[in-house]
């Protein structure tokens, strides 16, 4: 087992994302996980993410507070412990609306499968 404490979670840089900070709490240098990756998103008030897809699919979960995110089929607000999932290459852009903080878990495989750390 390897255990990542919140306390030494190390923070990441996320591509076209505002007025957030990334932790990563499993795989890449956090852990040896090999097929995927969770990381956990704090995002401000008006925080969020541009629009882009990813060719990876990907599932998002609200620990705290509210975010909503926007697809070509609409937007949807995602409060405690709700989720989704996102297909490869399906577009998404996150804000959070509220003026209190919200708290996301991101889970993703690599680009290329495997761990590169």
């Amino acid at each position: 087992m390897h255990v990542t404490r919140l306390a030494d979670a190390r923070p990441y840089e996320a591509a076209k994302h505002f007025n957030m900070t990334g932790l990563r709490l499993q795989g890449f240098d956090a852990s040896p996980a090999q097929g995927f990756w969770v990381g956990l998103s704090h995002f401000l008030p008006n925080g969020g993410a541009e629009g882009s897809s990813s060719p990876l699919e990907r599932v998002y979960v609200v620990v705290t507070g509210e975010v909503t995110v926007i697809t070509d089929d609409g937007e949807t607000v995602l409060g405690p412990m709700d989720s989704c999932y996102l297909a490869p290459g399906e577009r998404r852009e996150i804000i959070n609306r509220t003026n209190q903080p919200a708290s996301m878990l991101v889970v993703m495989p690599y680009p290329e499968g495997g761990n590169p750390a």
